[in-house]
């Protein structure tokens, strides 16, 4: 190793010491080389979520980016900080979807328009069509976003059924399903039929509005989708097998 030597991801190798045990001045970062790679990895990253959902691996990213699987963890030490970095651009747009709602001046058209934007988001985007039905509990800034378009769809809600035309046992929770059901379909469909979401989402909508035709069972409770939201995202963050020990290796 060469005191002060920068790795492939831009980060610097300790100093060396003198004999006198003090320390050699270490090279500066090569901070733009660093950021050029975490821009690569995010890219690629982006790419790979995006066709392949959440449960791609670190190692397809690795590849996709063109770097060694050590790299991508020296850069996010785990899949759910890459995650996080990939899909905050994501999330402003699903919280500015939210205001957009909002401020539509007929509140069911408002309520509508939103699952259909988030719907199609999700259709665009398998990755984030995970995002929206796990929870990253490590990704506070992630979290925060999730929690303000949650905020705001609760206000969304509100104006629809005061307004008459929201259906009046309709909760925050059927939204959760929805996305959980809109990504099955995204899913299961693909290339085959990309556009079969668009009548799941149509159905769903006109199924939600007032008056209804029948009572619903009760709705899951609020910790019991908040379980299933986790247990999905822990499963595509577990360590991958055998790849623990190479990272470590090459670190």
């Amino acid at each position: 190793m060469n005191p002060g030597a920068q790795h492939t991801d831009g980060t610097a190798e300790p100093a060396a010491q003198h004999t006198d045990g003090t320390a050699e001045p270490a090279a500066q970062p090569l901070r733009s080389d660093a950021e050029r790679n975490r821009a690569r990895i995010i890219a690629a990253a982006r790419k790979v979520f995006g066709r392949d959902g959440l449960n791609a691996s670190m190692a397809s990213v690795a590849r996709e980016a063109g770097v060694g699987i050590a790299t991508i963890f020296r850069r996010f030490p785990s899949k759910e900080e890459l995650v996080a970095a990939v899909f905050a651009d994501r999330m402003d747009t699903y919280v500015a979807a939210v205001a957009a709602a909002l401020e539509h001046p007929d509140p069911w058209d408002g309520f509508a328009g939103f699952i259909e934007t988030v719907c199609a988001m999700q259709a665009a985007d398998r990755g984030f069509a995970d995002i929206l039905t796990m929870t990253f509990p490590a990704a506070k800034a992630l979290e925060a976003r999730r929690a303000e378009a949650y905020n705001g769809f609760l206000a969304l809600i509100a104006r629809a059924q005061d307004s008459g035309h929201l259906r009046e046992d309709f909760t925050s929770r059927d939204l959760v399903l929805l996305l959980m059901a809109n990504a099955g379909v995204v899913n299961a469909t693909g290339d085959a039929a990309p556009d079969a979401w668009r009548r799941l989402v149509a159905l769903m909508i006109q199924s939600f509005q007032a008056p209804a035709r029948g009572p619903l069972p009760d709705p899951p409770g609020e910790a019991a989708l908040y379980q299933a939201m986790l247990r999905a995202s822990q499963s595509i963050t577990s360590p991958e097998p055998g790849k623990a020990a190479d990272v470590v290796k090459h670190r």
